[in-house]
């Protein structure tokens, strides 16, 4: 294997390729930090020590290298709670590409601690941005997740859309489950749905059918607000997979293609150890403002997405 790939590669141990996991990696070419980087699978499993063995039919896979998103920035720091600034195009936690470039581990890198002292309360998906709030203790986790279900957790998300949402604002409450075609995907209505729901509200217009939205998850369902948009007929920009526009024409006919989800977790309100609430914002990334403003957005719209009053549930 080519340890500089990017490319994922398999293995499959024969008889006489060794005992031992490091004996198929040394076999494979594959770099001493890919288990380190967790990289490194036999079946499904993600291996964490070169010495476990491994038996004759196995699949080894190994996922290259990714280039690094830099450090992570922190946005406040509650004693046993931490916010962080994550950007499009990295996940949260380890996924098949590994571990080393996932939130965090960035987070933990800058805070001092290993990553596994982080518990991430909530989760944003790979190509959406936004504040993440890790928990430093388990009982900072269970603060969390009480707080979750009992409403003191608030997310505020701005999202951007080229179908307007009818009525232009409300609460969407369908059901979400696993997708019957794709398991990794979720679907209103789908297998072991459970009740989900997200108010929204249009707060600005721009050209070619944009609107900008404010959006709050009042349940915390897999991809919710991206499933629920989409059943709306408002698929979010740059949501491939549940059927948003990847390429757009700018009024002045210029191709663009976001090349992200324009879905960002724009405000956390958690409650800390003291009762009182942490309140913490992200920056709109510039690409979205870019692009809002080559759709012939006006600015103000997202002061009005971030301050937006909805009812209480």
């Amino acid at each position: 294997m080519n340890p500089g790939s990017k490319v994922r590669r398999r293995w499959v141990v024969r008889a006489g390729d060794g005992p031992l996991l490091r004996d198929v990696l040394a076999r494979a070419d594959v770099d001493a930090g890919a288990v380190r980087d967790g990289r490194v699978f036999v079946g499904r499993h993600r291996v964490v020590r070169d010495d476990e063995a491994v038996h004759e039919g196995d699949v080894v896979e190994v996922a290259g290298p990714q280039d690094g998103p830099g450090e992570a920035r922190i946005l406040a720091d509650g004693g046993d709670v931490v916010a962080v600034e994550k950007p499009a195009g990295i996940p949260t936690i380890a996924d098949h590409a590994g571990a080393a470039h996932a939130l965090v581990t960035l987070a933990a890198r800058a805070l001092g601690v290993e990553a596994s002292h982080l518990h991430p309360t909530s989760r944003l998906d790979r190509d959406v941005s936004g504040v993440v709030v890790f928990a430093r203790t388990k009982a900072a986790a269970e603060r969390l997740r009480l707080a979750r279900t009992e409403g003191t957790y608030a997310r505020r998300y701005v999202a951007m859309t080229m179908n307007e949402p009818h009525p232009e604002s409300g609460r969407w409450d369908a059901p979400i489950g696993r997708s019957a075609r794709t398991p990794r995907l979720r679907a209103v209505g789908g297998r072991e749905a459970v009740p989900a729901a997200t108010d929204y509200a249009v707060c600005g217009r721009a050209g070619r059918g944009a609107v900008l939205l404010a959006v709050s998850p009042r349940t915390g369902r897999t991809h919710q607000i991206r499933v629920h948009a989409s059943h709306a007929g408002s698929p979010l920009v740059g949501d491939h997979a549940y059927g948003g526009r990847v390429r757009l024409v700018l009024p002045n006919g210029r191709v663009h293609e976001p090349g992200r989800i324009a879905l960002h977790a724009l405000r956390i309100s958690v409650p800390q150890a003291t009762g009182e609430p942490l309140v913490v914002l992200a920056p709109i990334p510039d690409a979205l403002r870019d692009l809002w403003s080559a759709l012939g957005g006006a600015p103000d719209a997202w002061e009005l997405a971030g301050s937006w009053d909805f009812a209480s549930p």
